[in-house]
Order: structure tokens, then sequence, then C-alpha cells
């Protein structure tokens, strides 16, 4: 049972639109997926109460008061969204059940240096043979300067870019929605499916 988590613990990264869209699409695919909260602001959860009953089932991952548990049998992928400073002994249970870490980061030097010393721990980590760990771009213009540093910063750490998602609003109105890329009709939403093809081939690999 393959299990992603979000992570990164700078605030305002895009972690539950990142979280909300695997499980979308893992759900796409047919599989019974599980999404957890470790927020306490609990993004994902409130998505979950919006998301409509016609659209592809997506259970909630219940959490521990101050611990993770594991997700029921039955399930077939997790996906875990953490919180912004996550620490200590809550974010290495996170890692522990980890088999993949997905860390959205922006292309700005204040967010690629606040992320560094996290960016350093899963890159020895994942040479360590425990997990697979890639970053994704968030709200990126693959043409600009900062998308060309970005990429720059992360291979010197030996991790791989999946993607760089742009900047859309089509995160915020499907999320109001309850809804992810997976749950509309794809000529809405082409661009940003586009964008998500090399994540999908990561998380299905």
């Amino acid at each position: 049972m393959p299990v992603v988590v979000v992570a990164n613990p700078k605030g305002g990264v895009g972690k539950s639109t990142i979280a909300t869209n695997i499980a979308g699409f893992f759900a796409s695919r047919g599989h019974g997926v599980m999404l957890g909260d470790a927020d306490r602001q609990q993004s994902s959860r409130l998505w979950l109460r919006l998301r409509p009953p016609e659209a592809r089932a997506i259970s909630s991952w219940e959490m521990g008061e101050g611990r993770i548990a594991k997700p029921p049998k039955g399930t077939t992928h997790v996906v875990l969204d953490t919180p912004a400073g996550m620490q200590g002994r809550l974010l290495q249970e996170a890692l522990r059940f980890a088999d993949k870490v997905v860390v959205p980061l922006q292309a700005s030097i204040f967010d690629i240096y606040a992320t560094r010393a996290f960016l350093d721990e899963l890159a020895l980590l994942r040479k360590a043979g425990r997990m697979q760990v890639g970053i994704v771009g968030m709200r990126v213009d693959a043409r600009t300067i900062a998308a060309d540093k970005l990429q720059e910063f992360v291979e010197g750490l030996g991790l791989p870019v999946l993607g760089l998602l742009r900047p859309t609003q089509n995160y915020v109105h499907l999320a109001a929605r309850g809804l992810t890329l997976w749950d509309v009709a794809p000529g809405k939403v082409e661009r940003d499916l586009e964008q998500w093809q090399g994540i999908a081939r990561w998380l299905e690999a």
C-alpha cells in the first residue's frame, strides 16, 4: 500500500493543493484512497466535506491526537497532508510510513532557503533507500529565471523536480467545490493536466 506524504516545514506553499490533487489522481485510477490531514487547520478534511457525493470516493484517514495511526485495511493508496513547522516525533512518524515524499516548493530565494535543511534531511533518507522524494515547483512559470534557479538548486541536492505548476485560479475554484483536476472535463484544465504528467508518472512508478 503506497503512502505519499506531502511535506514542507514552510507554510503557504500549497501542500493541501498538492495532497488533494494527488488523492484525486489516485481515485481517478480506481484506487481505494484515503486522505489524511495532520495539520491543525484541517484544510484537507474541510475539502473532503465539500466533495460532492457523485465524485469518486476519497475517504478520510483519521489522525490520532499527536500521532499517526496506520490506515485501516481495505485502503490501497494513502495521501497525508502535513502542517507547516512539522518536526520531531510527528515528522518522524510520517516519514516512517512514507513510501514517497512530495515537497511543494515555490521558486523564491526565501522559500528555497527556508526549506534547505529539510531537503538536506530528505536527500539523506533517499540515499539510504528509505523512501523516494520529489519536488513540485508551485506557482512557477517554467519560462522564467526563477524556474531555472529552482531547478538548479534542487538538482544540487540530488532530488528530482517532478513538475512545475503554473499560477492559476483553477486550483482555487476546484478546491472550493471539493474537486480536483481529474473530476472535471479534461478540456477545462488541459494545461494543468499536462503539467501533472511527470508527477503522475512518478506516483505510479
